[in-house]
């Protein structure tokens, strides 16, 4: 009787184990891609403007997305062992702070105010 609870404990606990190695990455560790401020280079100031206005915005939709899977998989993590690990939301959102960057990269060229 003691052995099947020991195999039963190590099984429980390598579920377990396995399930935290496949959660979400936290919205804090996600680092924007690399995309060149070239893009924006006939760009206007104004135009500059608009588009950093339009990807804070998309990077708050994807923010609450993650946040939202992150909430999801710990549940299931919980409850089967498992985590959902990353969708599309923490690569779009990686581009998106990438586009942020190159803006604001282009915003400093341009010296626009």
């Amino acid at each position: 009787m003691n052995m099947n609870f020991s195999k039963i404990f190590l099984i429980l606990f390598m579920i377990l184990f396995i399930g935290c190695t496949n959660m979400p990455t936290p919205v804090s560790q996600i680092v924007g891609s690399y995309t060149s401020d070239l893009k924006y280079k006939d760009s206007t100031c104004e135009d500059l403007g608009k588009e950093i206005n339009n990807l804070a915005r998309r990077e708050s939709q994807l923010v609450l997305a993650q946040e939202s899977r992150i909430k999801t998989s710990e549940r299931q993590a919980f409850w089967f062992g498992y985590g959902q690990g990353d969708g599309v939301e923490a690569s779009e959102l990686a581009v998106v702070r990438g586009e942020q960057n190159a803006v604001r990269s282009a915003i400093e060229n341009k010296d626009c105010k």
